[in-house]
């Protein structure tokens, strides 16, 4: 029986997952897919380097073009991560007739439109599942799953590296430095955080989930970000005294087809289910018009959840393969991109202030929120002995985001308000 031959792109912790799963669970896929599969070529950086798995030396390549040029070859799993030569290599290998599993999250974020419409020039699969959330099957769920349903909103925990971080801070009262150092320390985060602290990774991946949600062509730079690098052990303790917790949170919205996309601090209500997802997990929180509220909870990244994805991409090329499909199955957005303004975009916000010790504070605050129509849920003020100013804590109702960067604006100018300390949207 002839294997079907595959190029691997990258031996590192994923690269290796891969291999370990194709040869281990070579006869269940076997029956899946009526052939073999067989890692056939692998591109690294250097043969000679000491591999923790043992793989055969004459698969090793350092040449790109020894397996895009192979013409056995049918399929290219791309694992090596970054932009550029990644983009080149699959265009290179889209553009020879074959298909591609790639776990690539910035690239498909920044060119996959591009990538998916050179695939379907040439009747080539692009898969991409492991891209966002590891192991957890959401991209081909909003493909499939949500067929017949209208996605409404899409909110998640997508990075592993923050959730570990504001978990901790929570559960043991940390500052965020030490628990950013730690997390470096323990290998889950990078010595460059910047990507992950910053919202950065989230946003790329929440740029293609409201892609596929949506149907509709949702650009990186159409994504509101904002990272937990300011968070605060005060913030958490707020929190949860008021009965949230603190997560970085992707959240996609689509209202009378008016899309919302943001990765932001969040505080969620202790009673929803996306506030109990700790450490480096991730969940994905799914609205449909039909189905109601869905949740997708799972390990975000690690060598054999992501690798398990790589694969269940792989089978599902080369049964496309064998039917002589691949290509027509291919998601490309269809709908015209509108998104909201900031007087469309409406959420509950949390508002830490220090302000004066005085009569008559509380009451010129409050008169801003009414002058703007900003409704609030609760007010309180409470002393804090390491601040010899008075902290009042505002929980609004709905509000648009026009008329609280407008509140917001109104208080710098107050000499009564000494700072503006936090402000956070608040979910559940």
């Amino acid at each position: 029986m002839k294997p079907i031959k595959v190029g691997l792109f990258g031996l590192g912790t994923v690269g290796t997952g891969v291999v370990r799963i194709v040869e281990a669970h070579q006869e269940d896929l076997q029956k899946q897919v009526g052939s073999p599969i067989e890692i056939a070529k692998i591109l690294v950086s250097d043969k000679h380097k000491a591999r923790r798995f043992t793989v055969d030396a004459d698969k090793l390549t350092e040449d790109p073009a020894e397996i895009i040029n192979d013409p056995e070859i049918d399929v290219i799993v791309e694992v090596m991560g970054g932009i550029d030569l990644a983009k080149k290599t699959i265009l290179s290998a889209l553009e020879k007739g074959k298909h591609v599993v790639t776990a690539n999250k910035d690239l498909m974020a920044l060119h996959g439109s591009e990538l998916l419409a050179v695939a379907a020039k040439h009747n080539c699969d692009v898969l991409y599942e492991a891209s966002v959330a590891g192991g957890i099957p959401i991209i081909r769920t909003l493909i499939e799953g949500f067929t017949s349903d209208r996605i409404t909103k899409i909110m998640g925990i997508v990075n592993g590296t923050t959730n570990y971080i504001l978990t901790k801070m929570s559960q043991e009262g940390a500052a965020y430095e030490d628990v950013l150092k730690e997390a470096q320390e323990l290998g889950y985060a990078e010595a460059d955080p910047t990507s992950d602290v910053e919202g950065l990774d989230a946003a790329r991946k929440m740029a293609i989930l409201s892609t596929l949600g949506f149907r509709a062509d949702v650009a990186l730079e159409d994504v509101t970000v904002k990272g937990i690098s300011g968070v605060s052990k005060e913030d958490i303790l707020y929190a949860k005294r008021l009965g949230y917790e603190m997560k970085l949170l992707g959240i996609a919205e689509r209202q009378d087809d008016l899309i919302s996309v943001s990765v932001q601090p969040t505080m969620v209500k202790t009673s929803h289910p996306l506030s109990t997802v700790n450490g480096v997990f991730n969940a994905v929180y799914v609205y449909g018009e039909a189905v109601g509220e869905t949740m997708f909870y799972g390990p975000g990244a690690g060598e054999l959840p992501t690798a398990t994805s790589v694969v269940a991409d792989l089978v599902a090329v080369v049964r496309n393969l064998k039917l002589g499909v691949n290509g027509q199955r291919m998601f490309v957005p269809y709908k015209e991109k509108k998104l909201k303004t900031d007087e469309q975009i409406a959420s509950k916000y949390f508002i830490l202030l220090h302000v004066e010790d005085k009569a008559g504070v509380l009451a010129k605050i409050t008169q801003v929120f009414a002058e703007h129509e900003v409704s609030l849920a609760s007010v309180i003020q409470q002393p804090n002995e390491a601040n010899p100013d008075a902290e009042i804590v505002i929980v609004t109702h709905d509000a648009s985001k026009a008329s609280m960067n407008t509140v917001l604006r109104h208080f710098e100018g107050m000499d009564v308000i000494r700072n503006i300390k936090s402000v956070y949207r608040v979910e559940g």
